[in-house]
Order: structure tokens, then sequence, then C-alpha cells
């Protein structure tokens, strides 16, 4: 390798985001400006609701209190950066930034998957063995599994987050991406990334596919019993118990499976638009989907509408 041609990661990075599409770059800060005040609103008045109202004091809405904190922390990491770079002329970001907005991405993306592996076996038990929740799902249990959940998350954040910056870069340090996407920064490495790339796959393997299975192996059995229930109205209230969150599941994996499971174009005229899709793709995945958690629990979900309910009416009452 050349020494001379290597860049010192110091001086920052060089985000292209939508560059090359000035006209789009307006309509799109609209676009998520609104998106990202309806996250933190939604997902703020989830949070506060499933506090303040004694009757979701459960295992189930304890995770989703964890979701929507979480969703609120990955779309800050980015967001703004994503808002400052569709009216900046020269779109940079520090490498401590960019180091920092890393680790929060990854952190937030794999601790989102244990959530919801979590709140598929929460599920499971309340379907399957009603008379032991109490005692599976005890505070003693579902506290320590949250926490778990969190720190498995950061503890893949800082492995992934300190092997990629300990490379050498070179070149301008342009990042095709909105923003510091790992998988984008390691294309500016001058070394070999076999390691990154290892231990990217076995992050994949544990925090993607694993949770996959569990959450699939646990509906398998879900459906399975509401389906052995006599009578039809009690198979509609065992599966409204679990529909929002296999909604959530559905829209939260399957945008990574569209993201990351299509071919590639080698037509270079071709390849340009599937850029600007990817980039338009990444950007749903980052911030509909956090958008869509609080909308899908209150949609689907009678007890947090009756919550929302009793908190104006308690607000209406105070005034």
């Amino acid at each position: 390798m050349n020494r001379s041609n290597e860049t010192s990661p110091m001086l920052g990075f060089i985000l292209l985001g939508l560059s090359a599409h000035p006209k789009l770059e307006k309509t799109f800060f609209v676009l998520i400006l609104l998106m990202y005040l309806v996250i933190l609103l939604g997902n703020g008045v989830l949070i506060l609701v499933t506090i303040l109202d004694s009757r979701l004091d459960t295992p189930m809405y304890f995770f989703l209190r964890n979701l929507s904190f979480l969703d609120i922390c990955y779309t800050t990491s980015s967001v703004p950066l994503i808002l400052d770079s569709f009216l900046t002329p020269r779109k940079t970001i520090s490498f401590s930034a960019c180091v920092v907005q890393m680790f929060l991405s990854f952190a937030m993306g794999a601790t989102e998957c244990v959530l919801l592996s979590l709140m598929a076996f929460d599920r499971y038990v309340a379907i399957c063995n009603p008379l032991r929740y109490p005692v599976v799902m005890s505070k003693a249990a579902y506290v320590p599994m949250a926490v778990g959940s969190w720190t498995a998350g950061i503890t893949n954040s800082v492995v992934q987050t300190s092997l990629a910056m300990r490379l050498p870069f070179c070149g301008d340090n342009v990042i095709n991406h909105f923003t510091c996407e790992i998988l984008a920064v390691l294309k500016l490495a001058c070394a070999d990334i076999s390691i990154n790339v290892i231990s990217m796959v076995v992050a994949n393997m544990i925090f993607l596919a694993l949770p996959v299975l569990f959450i699939f192996v646990s509906y398998v059995f879900i459906i399975a019993t509401i389906l052995r229930i006599p009578s039809a109205e009690g198979r509609r209230k065992a599966f409204s118990t679990c529909s929002a969150h296999l909604t959530v599941v559905i829209v939260f994996y399957g945008t990574i499976l569209f993201m990351y499971g299509k071919p590639k174009s080698k037509d270079p005229l071709r390849a340009d638009k599937q850029d600007l899709a990817d980039k338009l793709i990444s950007l749903f995945y980052g911030v509909v989907t956090p958008m869509l958690n609080p909308i899908i629990y209150s949609l689907r979900n009678k007890d947090v509408k009756a919550a929302v309910r009793n908190l104006v009416a308690q607000k209406h009452l105070t005034e």
C-alpha cells in the first residue's frame, strides 16, 4: 500500500447524499422533517401513555416503551444530519461525529432486533401458556431481558465501529450515502477488510437470522394455539393481542430483506438509478419504519387507544 495516498480520517468525510439530485433535496427536506416530528410526537406519546396508565404496566408495554425510546434515539442519531445535508452545499461530517453516528445506528438496530424477538416470546407465553405467564414474565424476568437486549446491541456496536475506525482511509473520503453507513465507509479503506466482513456476517447471524428464526417459530406455536380455540370470537381476541407486533415485525424485517436481498445491476446507467433507489430505501428504513411503529400500535390496540383518550380527557379536566 502506498502510504502517500492515505488520507487521515481526522480531516472528516464528505457525504454525497442526494447531491446529484438537487431538485429532490428540498422536497425530501420537508418530507423527512415532517416524518421526524411525527416520530418524536408518536413515540413520545406512546412512552408517556404506557408510563402514566397503570393498566399498561405489563411486560408487553414495557418492551414497547423501550422500542419507542429506541426509535427516537435511532432517528435522532441520523435525521438531523440528513436534514442538514439537504440544505448545505458541502456536506461534511467530522471523524468523531461519524464514529458517534455509526455507533448509535448500529447499537439501535441490533437492539431492536433483539427487542422484537423478546416481544414475540412475550406473546408466545401469553397465548400458549397463559397460566404460567405471571411467573415466566415477572418483573424480575422481563427487566433483565430488556437490559440484556440493550447490552448486546451496544456491545455489537462497539466491536463493529472500533474495527471500522481502525482502518486507514484513502482518497477524498467521500461517502456515497446520507450518513456514515458502515458498508459505504468500508469502501474507502485502503487495507484488508476481511476481518470486518467476517465480524459483520457473524453479527448478522446473531442479530438478524436468529431473531427472525425465533420469531417465526414463536408465531408457528401461537397460530397453532389460536386455531385450536373453539370459538371464533376467542380466536379473534387472541390474534388481536399479537397482530400489532406481527405487523411491526413484517414492516421492519421486510424492509431489511428488500434493501439487502435484491440483485445488483452491472449496467452503469442502471447502476446509478439503483444507487439512488438504495439510498431512498435506506431512508425509508431509517425514518418511515420508526414513524409507523406508534401508529400501528395505536390503531390496532384498544388498550393504547383507551389510555390516550383517558390522558386527553384528564388534560381537559385540569384545564
